[in-house]
């Protein structure tokens, strides 16, 4: 596992952007479309930007580039100004040359018996582009990654999930109040996740120190859903100083240990 740490979130995701200009160029050479797992929520912000940044200066296409997010609130419309169909179009997709046909996200406006078959063909059409080259990932209060809540297991695939209260809580600023917040949510399950070749993890601010110690640092547990990525072989972490703070203090305790 790599650690990044960064003074503030605008530079560790100008280096994560970096990273995947490197891919999609590494894969216009080998004539492959990059896949590319993509997260919503305030943290992946800085990045979008820095992408969009790119195509438009530096010329970085994504008109082969394939995209997948990993989750969709139930219930929203891709027309609702809360969906995070809208948010990805607003803050990335209409200002890159993505093909729309290659925007993966998954549907929120389905009906709770048609969640199933849904979710299966969302898992198919992963397999059918060849998975997941790069999975990017945010971490919740709960140790969510996607919308896998406390007690999801490691082979979970996409399925429709009840929201944590503590999720449900940090979305009102987004909403407005609590009960316009969705109860349930789609998304990509834990197994598909760990199934992505690497995983870049972000977390900014002082307030995912805590839960960033957890996952990285505590025992794997289904308690702790992203603690699931320390069995991955190539998972980055990008923070800013606040988040890394336990990170940082937990493995120089252990180097100490390691040379006493």
């Amino acid at each position: 596992m790599d650690f990044h740490i960064f003074q503030t979130p605008e530079e560790a995701s100008h280096s994560l952007a970096r990273g995947i200009a490197s891919l999609i160029k590494r894969c216009e050479v080998a004539g492959k479309r990059p896949v590319i797992g993509l997260a919503t929520g305030r943290t992946p912000l800085a990045l979008y930007r820095e992408l969009v940044r790119m195509h438009r200066e530096e010329g970085l296409s994504f008109r082969n580039v394939i995209t997948f997010n990993l989750d969709e609130y139930h219930g929203l419309g891709r027309n609702h100004p809360k969906s995070y169909w809208r948010f990805m179009h607003e803050n990335l997709f209409d200002h890159l040359d993505i093909l729309p046909e290659n925007i993966h996200v998954p549907r929120g406006d389905i009906e709770p018996e048609d969640t199933v078959r849904e979710c299966q063909e969302y898992e198919a059409a992963i397999a059918d582009a060849g998975g997941i080259d790069l999975q990017i990932l945010g971490i919740g209060r709960t140790g969510h990654i996607g919308f896998n809540e406390p007690g999801s297991g490691a082979h979970t695939r996409t399925r429709l999930v009840e929201l944590d209260p503590v999720t449900r809580a940090d979305a009102v600023a987004d909403f407005g109040h609590l009960s316009a917040v969705p109860e349930m949510a789609l998304t990509v399950g834990c197994g598909t996740i760990l199934e992505a070749r690497s995983i870049a993890l972000m977390a900014w601010g002082s307030g995912k120190a805590t839960v960033v110690g957890k996952a990285f640092l505590g025992p794997v547990s289904g308690d702790v859903p992203a603690s699931f990525l320390q069995d991955h072989p190539s998972v980055s972490l990008y923070l800013d100083e606040p988040a890394a703070e336990l990170l940082a203090a937990g493995c120089e305790e252990k180097h100490h240990h390691s040379k006493d």
